[in-house]
């Protein structure tokens, strides 16, 4: 799995004009999903990515968590993220995985993360959306599964 994640101040999603998913402080996850991934890949980057000390403390170091903070998660499925430029000049997408496979892990997914506490929005999978976002730092990671 591989995830694009961003520090938030607020982040909206919008399908065919219809706003489907919406948060205040927290994290927008662009996740996608690749052939080899399982249960497995899901549970250990959702650990990590609630875990991960990317809000500021008291003394404005990045010391807290999503979990500390109270943050909220927008989860938007984003096949591009495997992308291959390396040949060419279209991207290939052959190792991403094929919607029946990706699906159900993103669900997965999003579930992981509402059972740890942390309130989670969504688009809609597979579907054309406009994502919206004031970027809080900026602070942007990439962050694979192992």
């Amino acid at each position: 799995m591989r995830v694009c994640l961003q520090r938030v101040s607020e982040a909206s999603v919008q399908v065919d004009g219809e706003q489907v998913g919406k948060i205040g402080h927290g994290v927008l996850v662009l996740l996608g999903v690749g052939q080899e991934d399982t249960s497995h890949e899901v549970k250990q980057l959702v650990d990590k990515i609630v875990n991960l000390r990317i809000f500021a403390d008291q003394q404005q170091k990045m010391n807290l968590s999503l979990l500390d903070v109270g943050g909220q998660m927008l989860v938007i499925s984003q096949f591009t993220l495997w992308g291959d430029c390396r040949k060419g000049r279209r991207p290939s997408f052959v190792e991403a995985a094929a919607p029946e496979l990706a699906e159900p892990l993103y669900e997965e997914f999003v579930e992981e993360v509402r059972s740890r506490g942390v309130t989670a929005e969504t688009g809609r999978f597979g579907a054309m959306m406009e994502v919206s976002l004031v970027n809080d730092g900026p602070v942007t990671l990439v962050i694979e599964s192992w």
